[in-house]
Parts: structure tokens; sequence; C-alpha cells
């Protein structure tokens, strides 16, 4: 009887990793481009940016007649007001060539651009013509019916990080900004050798002591769920000599080399006694401390890992999770990840329209009690950038109208499985947490971003959802940023200055060389300039509201909100206004920018969240030094 060698040295899990992993090189093994139709299921090289706006331009979302919002207000059914139709019809793809004066409405169909001077829609059946008179028989508010420029995806914008998973989802915001090569990381090569006597592929007639090769189906498939490509080598027998030419060539034409069998040292194994020859280092452990995978052996030559999982299935595929699929994945350019219902509550109070079943996509965050809650994550039926970053969807009944805040919500999730954050940020926007958010993307760190402005995301890090809030609000008496914000629950880490300014077209002499002030006098005493406004509870409301305090009127074009500064520089780019306020990360070169003030643009955490890893993730990279240098670059001041 042959004698039976024993392991050299069984190790514990976290050290034959550590020991695995610092003899590899971890880096993608490189990128490429790929036509779009190719893309699915790859994974993005780069953060996408959108070289245009999405919708390009103010579109309506109805059949109907646009006007001013100020002239609806009040009326009911029974007491309408008259509105003088102008002559001007604007179809889909036609540019308005008129105004819309006070007064006045003009007919747009579904998908038209919103002429110049108007701010909402009143959809067709809320009107009845007279002659040459528009009766409007309900009110709207600022914005209604319109699709905003940039409200989407906004020119410039991140749309998708580095480190993506491009499903359906992906490629369609991929296809709706018109990309046509996607850069991606090259798949790796990932060779599959079954090793031993008893193995016969799945086809062949079975007879007794042989097993069917099932190890290589399965790691074919789990290599291939984790984006590389498997190279399947076949079968070798118990023959050294075979074993070696064929390790040779798989070493030399893959990445990763997978053998499957003869670990366990006994004479009759002889992958171990192949493997046992390579160098630079070569093994690495044999013998780890599990149940079941004791016998796996890890390997590392030329930098390429190789690795000998044990024959029974179960083993094989448990150890290959716990040891070579992050490796994979890093190679693959992924981060490490890792229920098709879940129960969850709705954050914030939702209506709906009785009569008509309603979808409403969601973000899912945690709470401090370990429940879910959903976030509506819609921007509108035309948006392509929601389904993309949204979790699930919620079904409401069409019988409801009202769901209320916390109320219990199923959601259906997209994918069917939930893709949890190390790190939840819900408040304002800034391109600067940009940047942060994707650096964090790229080291590992699977974030979620949720804009709502710095008084929802204050809210929101109270209620334990958040684990960072942005937030820049100036406190009441107009002296310190963010402090009044703090309760006993609540922690400021200070982030960096920011400046907020006016933006106007190059060129525009109403504007050019005049202060701020002048600026004011003029937008609130000159109608025919048009502003764009930012949305109420954003830090830059507050600032506008400020600034305008003293003026008896109110600038044309006030109830014109945009939801972030990017959409506020698009639509002063395309036309749709002549100026409005924003932060200087957002100018482009057909814009002027004249500075108001540096703001302090800082993060909120819940005490109880500072521990957190993603947090501390977090906060470490807010002390980064190249990071510091390329906030620099966008013109912030790091604290």
């Amino acid at each position: 009887m042959a004698e039976q060698r024993q392991f050299l040295e069984v190790i514990n899990r976290d050290e034959a990793e550590q020991r695995f992993r610092d003899a590899l090189n971890l880096q993608a093994i490189g990128t490429e481009l790929v036509p779009l139709e190719i893309a699915l299921g790859r994974i993005l090289a780069q953060d996408i940016r959108s070289s245009h706006n999405v919708p390009s331009f103010d579109r309506s979302n109805y059949d109907g007649f646009a006007v001013k919002a100020e002239d609806t207000y009040g009326v009911t059914e029974e007491e309408p007001v008259a509105l003088a139709l102008l002559e001007e019809t604007i179809a889909t793809a036609v540019v308005p060539s008129s105004e819309v004066l006070p007064g006045t409405a003009m007919s747009v169909a579904t998908g038209g651009m919103i002429p110049r001077g108007a701010n909402a829609i009143v959809m067709v059946e809320h009107t009845d013509l007279v002659k040459n008179q528009l009766l409007v028989r309900k009110s709207v508010n600022s914005g209604f019916g319109i699709a905003f420029a940039g409200s989407d995806i906004a020119a410039g914008e991140i749309i998708l990080r580095r480190g993506d998973v491009l499903t359906s989802r992906e490629t369609g915001v991929l296809a709706a900004i018109g990309e046509t090569e996607i850069p991606v990381f090259m798949q790796p090569k990932v060779g599959i050798i079954s090793t031993g006597d008893e193995i016969i592929p799945p086809g062949q007639t079975m007879q007794p002591s042989l097993v069917y090769d099932s190890n290589a189906r399965i790691l074919a498939d789990a290599v291939t769920e984790l984006g590389a490509t498997p190279v399947n080598l076949g079968i070798v027998q118990d023959h050294a000599g075979q074993l070696e030419q064929l390790l040779e060539q798989a070493i030399e034409s893959c990445d990763v080399v997978l053998l499957s069998g003869g670990t366990s040292k006994g004479e009759g194994d002889i992958s171990y006694k192949v493997v046992e020859a390579l160098n630079d280092p070569g093994i690495v452990a044999h013998g780890v401390a599990l149940k079941p995978g004791k016998p796996i052996c890890l390997a590392v030559t030329q930098e390429k890992p190789v690795v000998i999982l044990p024959g029974f299935p179960t083993s094989a595929i448990f150890t290959f999770h716990e040891f070579v699929a992050p490796v994979i994945r890093l190679l693959a350019g992924k981060t490490p990840q890792d229920q098709t219902q879940l129960d969850a509550r709705l954050a914030v109070r939702k209506r709906s329209e009785i009569g008509r079943t309603e979808y409403l996509l969601v973000g899912l965050v945690s709470g401090p009690d370990e429940t879910l809650a959903a976030y509506p994550m819609g921007k509108g039926s035309g948006s392509v950038t929601t389904f993309s970053h949204a979790d699930g969807f919620i079904t409401i009944d069409r019988h409801q109208e009202i769901l209320e805040e916390n109320a219990p919500v199923q959601v259906t999730l997209l994918g069917g499985q939930l893709q949890v954050a190390d790190l939840v940020v819900i408040g304002s926007h800034c391109v600067g947490l940009d940047l942060i958010l994707s650096e964090l993307q790229q080291s590992g760190c699977r974030n979620k971003s949720i804009n709502v402005g710095s008084t929802g995301g204050v809210e929101a890090a109270r209620r334990g959802e958040a684990d960072i809030a942005g937030v820049h609000l100036l406190n009441p008496t107009g002296d310190v940023y963010n402090k009044h914000l703090l309760d006993d629950s609540l922690q400021l880490i200070k982030g960096y200055r920011r400046t907020q300014g006016i933006l106007f077209r190059k060129g525009d002499d109403r504007f050019a060389g005049k202060s701020v002030q002048d600026i004011l006098q003029l937008a609130a005493s000159d109608h025919s300039i048009q502003m764009v406004n930012r949305n109420q509870g954003s830090g830059t409301r507050i600032l506008i509201d400020n600034l305008l305090s003293e003026f008896d009127t109110l600038p044309n074009g006030y109830l014109f909100q945009s939801r972030s500064h990017h959409a506020v520089a698009s639509s002063i780019q395309n036309g749709s206004a002549d100026w409005g306020i924003a932060i200087q990360g957002v100018v482009s070169p057909e814009l002027e920018f004249i500075a108001i003030a540096d703001e302090e643009y800082d993060f909120i955490i819940p005490i109880d969240r500072l521990g957190k890893s993603g947090v501390q993730a977090f906060l470490r990279l807010l002390q980064d030094e190249d990071l510091r240098q390329q906030l620099t670059m966008l013109g912030f001041s790091p604290a």
C-alpha cells in the first residue's frame, strides 16, 4: 500500500488569502472598446459622461398649451381664465419662433419644444377653445408638464461609473446619449482542467467506479457569471507528462488556471506534484482550515493564479468562491459585491392617480432597525437614468390615491438581487461629491447617492436612513454654514469650499462687466430677461431668496425651478433662460461666471454610523492628497 503523504502546513483562511494575494498582480488585465450591441454584461472601464443633455431642450410631457403658470392661478372649472391663443403651433421637431407673453398661450404637442416665456403646460382636456381664445379650467404650477433640458441627464454629468456591470438598463442609458463604442475591461481567460482516472465527460456511458465531470461545468458557469471567459481544457487522467504539458499551455494562454481534483497529496493524485514544480513563487498555501475545502492548493507563477480545487463539487465551488472568485472579479475590473420581493417602508408621502395602477421605481436604503426605506426615484416617464439607478419598484393599486410616509410597501427587485450599498449618501448634489463617490466605487466601496437637497439629507440622517448627508446651508444669522443643523445624534465633517455665482451666456452684454447687485437689479426690473431658479429646500435656493429679498418684484422666471446645478447651466446654455445661480464647477466654455460668495459644502454623519466601514473609507478618502488635488482642479478648496 502506498504511503499517504500529509499536508506540509495547514493554515487559517485569512493567512492563506493574504499569501495568495501578496503574490498576485490584482490589477485589471486591460481595457478595450466594444460596440454597444455586444456590451451587455461587460464592465465599464471608465466613468461615462454625457456629451449632451437629455432631453436636449425643454419639452412638453402632454398635448396641451404652453402658458405662464401665474396666468392660471385661482381658476376653476366654473371660473376659467381666457388666454389669447397664439397662431404658432409647436409640433415635435419644431423650434418655436414666438414667445409666450402674459395672457397668451401656444399649442404644443407631446414632445414639442417649450417656447420662450412659458413655464408650464395646461393639458388639452382642461381647456376649451372659443374663437381665438383659450379657456383654461384648471390651475397649474410652474414647471408642470415640462421635462426641462438636462433634467434627466445634463451634459458633462457622470451617468455611469467605472466598475458598473452593463445590464439592459445601462445599455439603454448609453443608447439614449448616443454612445456606440463602449470602454470596458477585458475579460480574463480562465483555464479549467479536470484531473483523475475516474472522471468522464457528461454524455459518455457510465461505468462502475467512474463519475461525471460536473466541476468543469459548475466552474465554467461561475466564471462566466463573474464576467470572465472560461476555457475548458478537458480531462487529464493521472499522467504527469500530459498534465505538465497542458498546464504549461494553460499558463501561457490564460490569466487564471484552475485544476479540479488531486489536492489531497495521495500517491494517486498528480496535480499537486505537477504544480509543485512551479516557481516564482509557486505554491503559497496547501491545506487551509476550512470545512469543507481543507485540501485546496494555492499557487502563483508569472503573477498568475494556479489553483487546485478539491474534487468534491461542494468543496470545489465553496473554495472557488472563497479564494478565486474575488481575484477573478478584480482581474475583470469588478469591485467586490456581495430576493425577488422585499418588504420596505415608503420614505416619503406619495400621491398617485385614482383609476390607474402605478409602478413606482424606488431606491432602497437600510434604516437603523435593519428595515428598508424605499425612496421614490421617478423623474418622469421619459427618464432613462431612473431605471438604471433604481433597485426595484412598488405597485400602487388603481384605487389608492395616497401612500403615507412610513407606509409598508413590497418592492419587486430589478435583476432579482438587491445590491446592498456600503455607503448611502442623501442630500444636496455636488460635482465634487460625484468625484468622491466615483473614487470610492473604484476602491470597492459600493455606494448609493440620492439627491433630495440639504434639508432632506439632514432629515434622512436623523432618521438613520443616510450614512452621510451633503449640506451647504447658511444659518439664519448668515455667518456660519451647517453647524445649526446639528443635534446630539449628528456630527459635522468639514468638506470643501465652493463658489456660487451668476451664470450667463458669453457675449450677453446685458450682464458682462456688471456687478452682482447690478445684475440682480436689472433682472428684477426688466421682464424680458428670463431667470432659471433652483428647487425649494436646496441651499442654493435659500441663497437666491436671500439675495432677492430686498427687491419689490421678483425676476421673470423665478418660478422656473431646476433640480441641479447642471440643469441650471444647461437651461442658460440652450437659451431657455438668460441667467441663474449655480456653482462654478458646472461652468462650460459657452458660459460666463460672476462669483457671489464662497460657501461651505460639508458632510453630516449620524454619530452611530461613524464606525461603519463605508463611512470610514469616505473619511479616509477626504484626507487623500490625490483626491484633494482633483477637487482643487475642479475649483473647490478642501478643508
